[in-house]
């Protein structure tokens, strides 16, 4: 068949193509295409102008095709060309092969042989480069491994997440604040609920209590949690008839609002009515003096509307996690002395100092502190007084002691001004010394922070003073 004097190939519809035209389309067609003798000379190279990534390879032309391959692409192209040589055909007719240069660079390209030439000796290798997919897979291989780290991890933190559950005493449910269900629960709830976790594992947690709702139970639950001055919930276990206080703390966990809950038996002390309890309860929130609830450090986990007047604080949540010796004016200098005398004989009384403000606003308080140390977790309780009344009334200076008094006045006559001044000035300097030292319970350290001077120059005045034996039999 014929159209316009071109002719067609019998098994389809291409027309025959000029020769000028084919090496173009070669070029186009592949990456990378060689022209090679059956001996594996290279005799052509076309490079696609559109791919930038081989640069000029004319240097191949010429030279030997296997000084271009890796060792272990030589074997392969040496049984394509015997193949071509037995005149059979290769025996893959697709073959991956890696080139190189001296070691320089290396690039994989996947090729497939032709035979071409009016008498068949020459072979035509179009390739196409694979280092693209091979960057694909590495990719796919890099987040196949992020996604096992990452699963590693997971595991890690579920493994710590279920052991600190089951090995802690505290009883801890764990539930959705949208349905209201279960989530999760330790051995422990379990235990105080009556019934065991499988059992409780996706159940209305509302339902386990008397008289209870499950939309009312959750709204209390969610107010309470958002406010850290709300008491416990008091509420009573159906199966096994405990009275008992639910703690909430809400948080969110991959999009979803949870609720984790303390539960704890509500067991009244010996002695203690719960009338005295409801007493206590109303004297922290409405009393007249500052109460602050610290852990052993200092840090502050509760305290009541006086404490935040004093502190000119907004609320609660501007004070917790901060540590009481942000509000006294000589910081953790007056803050150790309180507490490790709280610490070594349980209390301390009437510790004078000045509360900052968070305004700057300075006001004179005493300090009484007791340590808990019989309970679950022991805690340091401050009970603040405002004292910048009591200053009005008393006498401005520091009290001097007769004989100090008397000791000055006898120098009046017998030695000049500038004596007696430096005579008082050492007065009053171990005054201070004395002073400080009482504060501290003899805490030579917290003595010397209190006084702005080192440990060192503190030792040298007590002995200059005659104090250092005397405070050391003291102790």
């Amino acid at each position: 068949m014929s159209s316009r004097g071109s002719r067609f190939l019998a098994s389809g519809a291409i027309p025959l193509i000029a020769p000028e035209l084919l090496g173009d389309i070669i070029t186009h067609a592949a990456d990378l295409s060689l022209v090679i003798s059956r001996e594996g000379r290279v005799l052509s190279v076309l490079v696609n102008p559109t791919h930038p990534g081989f640069g000029d390879l004319s240097s191949w032309e010429g030279e030997n095709l296997r000084d271009f391959l890796t060792s272990d692409s030589q074997p392969k192209l040496e049984r394509q060309l015997a193949a071509f040589a037995d005149g059979r055909d290769a025996e893959k007719p697709v073959v991956e092969l890696n080139h190189c240069d001296k070691e320089q660079w290396e690039f994989p390209i996947r090729y497939t042989f032709h035979l071409i030439g009016p008498d068949e000796t020459v072979l035509l290798m179009m390739g196409r480069d694979l280092r693209p997919i091979a960057e694909m897979q590495m990719q796919l291989i890099e987040a196949q491994m992020a996604l096992e780290r990452d699963y590693e991890v997971q595991r890690e933190y579920d493994t710590r997440y279920r052991v600190l559950l089951e090995a802690t005493s505290e009883a801890f449910v764990l539930i959705s604040v949208g349905a209201g269900r279960v989530v999760d629960v330790n051995p422990a709830a379990s235990a105080l609920i009556g019934l065991p976790r499988e059992d409780l594992m996706g159940q209305v947690l509302a339902q386990e209590f008397e008289g209870r709702r499950q939309g009312e139970f959750l709204q209390e639950l969610a107010a309470s949690a958002r406010d850290d001055t709300v008491r416990p919930l008091d509420l009573h276990l159906r199966r096994s008839e405990l009275r008992v206080l639910v703690t909430p703390k809400a948080f969110r966990a991959a999009g979803d609002q949870l609720i984790l809950c303390r539960v704890e038996p509500a067991i009244a002390a010996v002695g203690v009515s719960d009338d005295l309890t409801e007493g206590l309860g109303a004297m922290y929130h409405t009393g007249v003096d500052a109460i602050v609830f610290t852990d052993t450090d200092g840090i502050i986990f509760s305290a009541n509307d006086s404490f935040l007047g004093l502190a000119d604080a907004p609320d609660m949540s501007s004070v917790k996690g901060h540590s009481l010796a942000d509000y006294l004016v000589r910081g953790s200098v007056d803050l150790r002395v309180l507490v490790e005398n709280a610490i070594r004989s349980g209390q301390m009384r009437m510790f004078a100092t000045k509360l900052a403000g968070d305004y700057g606003a300075q006001v004179s308080v005493e300090i009484s502190v007791t340590h808990l140390a019989d309970v679950a977790h022991p805690a340091l309780v401050f009970v603040i007084r405002d004292a910048s009344r009591m200053e009005v009334v008393r006498k401005p200076g520091v009290a001097v002691s007769d004989d100090a008094v008397r000791s000055v006045m006898e120098l009046v006559g017998t030695a000049s001004l500038k004596d007696i001044v430096a005579e008082t000035t050492d007065v009053v300097e171990k005054m201070c010394i004395e002073t400080a030292v009482e504060l501290t319970r003899n805490n030579r350290v917290a003595a010397a922070e209190m006084l702005g001077l080192s440990r060192q120059s503190l030792y040298v005045k007590l002995r200059k003073y005659g104090l250092l034996n005397r405070n050391a039999a003291a102790d």
